[in-house]
């Protein structure tokens, strides 16, 4: 005498419903993370005769000037001399950051020939010091934009 078995049959949970949740919290998420915003006090600081500005780390600042020179610790090199430079200041720093200031003439391939002398000397970021562009020609730079 033969019995009969249970049939076995697989169970799979349907994921469907969870598929469906998983894409709504997603498109709920795109729709409401567009529309967040910083928010941010404007404060008057007060004045201090007797306060003292905190020491800025040293920065390695290239200039090149409108006839394609460069200019570092107020002294004009090559760019041979330039790399040989960068490398030596780099080595001394904490931060391996160089900021590149130039001409708004200068050629293309001389700024970039000083980018690549930062990056081969061990830069871990090279930064383009800049001017507000609506106030007077002056030299007060804004915040660098980094190139890293």
């Amino acid at each position: 005498m033969q019995f009969e078995g249970r049939r076995r049959t697989s169970q799979v949970p349907n994921l469907t419903p969870l598929i469906d949740i998983v894409f709504l919290l997603l498109v709920f998420f795109m729709l409401t993370s567009h529309f967040v915003r910083d928010e941010v006090l404007n404060i008057d600081l007060p004045e201090a005769e007797s306060g003292a500005a905190l020491d800025e780390p040293q920065q390695i600042e290239v200039i090149i000037t409108e006839s394609g020179e460069y200019l570092i610790n107020s002294r004009t090199v090559t760019l041979d001399e330039l790399k040989d430079l960068l490398h030596n200041e780099i080595k001394k720093q904490k931060e391996k950051v160089v900021r590149i200031r130039g001409d708004k003439n200068v050629d293309l391939g001389t700024a970039i020939s000083a980018f690549d002398a930062a990056r081969e000397a061990g830069a871990s970021g090279v930064d383009i010091v800049t001017i507000e562009q609506n106030s007077p020609a002056s030299d007060t730079p804004l915040t660098p934009a980094s190139a890293q």
